[in-house]
């Protein structure tokens, strides 16, 4: 129930952001019920389609401002390479964090 309550918060303040009035806000809330429905049993395919859901310029990386929850709050750890951005690999290391 936590997880729900955090990800409507997250929704909601993302969506009264101006920088994200362009972003499909769909996909934001498709990513944010995939992210609190994730566990230690969660797989590749589903990290897979959090990146797609994630990664809303399409760019095939995701920027700190793309990221919400938990890869939000672990973004750092996540970016083993410190490039500011993640890729689907180190995307992949969320897995190991939810164990």
């Amino acid at each position: 129930m936590r997880k729900i309550t955090m990800s409507v918060i997250v929704l909601i303040t993302m969506a009264s952001c101006n920088s994200l009035k362009s972003t499909n806000t769909s996909s934001i809330a498709d990513a944010a019920t995939l992210l609190s429905s994730m566990s230690s049993n969660s797989t590749v395919q589903q990290i897979s389609s959090l990146f797609s859901l994630l990664d809303t310029d399409k760019n095939k990386a995701i920027s700190s401002t793309e990221a919400i929850g938990s890869v939000a709050d672990n973004f750092n750890v996540l970016d083993t390479d410190k490039n500011s951005s993640l890729n689907l690999t180190e995307l992949q290391g969320l897995l190991g964090l939810l164990k």
